[in-house]
């Protein structure tokens, strides 16, 4: 098993970047969902609407990518600000139809689940062969299930993860990670995004045959690097 992708996402519920290594410390991918969108009653853009969430149409026109001391914002006309900038406010607000900010992450991580999330090529396999590819491709784009981590498994399609939590992984020469459970997904894997048109068969699928899970979390038990191409072996 090896590391076939990093993806790391600066805004939560923003387009991400693609990276060839990043550094995990104990939050997580170093810069990951640092930041998010936040409405005037105080919740965070999302895909879905729980205490801490609030749906909010039209986050996946946007993307951010990394940058210090705040990452950079796009807007789909092409212009850029820097997520601590007023203008940035304004401009995002005035895309989603509703007054925000953009606010860096405080004493709660803006995580969903966990520091760090992994899928595996063998399980987007599995479910490929339930549902059907994205088009013009022959599996499902990894991308709509926003992972920090794909991790290329040889074998059958199937759901390797199930079986994973509670296990540690160790990627690369120091990275250490636990596995703590499956990641419940949400209306968004079914949502258009970059290249990936809508769909409305994954969620119910995943929710018929696989608990309404796909993927894992974990915790991050030794920081480190972690480079496209790191082999993954068990502890």
């Amino acid at each position: 098993m090896k590391v076939a992708e990093i993806r790391r996402y600066p805004v939560k519920s923003l387009l991400g970047e693609t990276l060839p290594a990043a550094t995990v410390r104990e939050r997580g991918i170093e810069g990951d969902r640092l930041w998010a969108v936040r409405d005037a009653d105080g919740k965070f853009g999302s895909g879905k609407n729980t205490r801490r969430f609030r749906r909010m149409a039209g986050l996946f026109d946007l993307s951010a990518y990394g940058g210090e001391p705040a990452p950079t914002v796009r807007l789909p006309d092409g212009r850029e600000f820097t997520a601590d900038d007023p203008a940035a406010h304004r401009a995002v607000s005035a895309h989603l139809g509703r007054p925000v900010t953009l606010a860096r992450e405080a004493a709660v991580p803006h995580h969903d689940e966990g520091p760090v999330s992994l899928v595996t090529t063998a399980a987007l396999a599995r479910l490929t062969g339930l549902c059907g590819p994205d088009p013009g491709l022959d599996t499902i784009d990894p991308l709509r299930f926003r992972a920090n981590l794909l991790l290329d498994l040889a074998g059958p399609p199937s759901f390797p993860e199930d079986d994973w939590p509670g296990r540690v992984l160790r990627i690369g020469p120091r990275l250490v990670l636990r596995v703590v459970r499956p990641l419940t997904r949400c209306v968004m894997i079914d949502m258009a995004q970059s290249v990936a048109p809508d769909r409305n068969d994954l969620l119910k699928t995943l929710a018929d045959a696989h608990d309404m899970t796909f993927g894992v979390f974990a915790a991050v038990e030794q920081p480190g690097p972690v480079t496209v191409g790191d082999r993954c072996r068990w502890a």
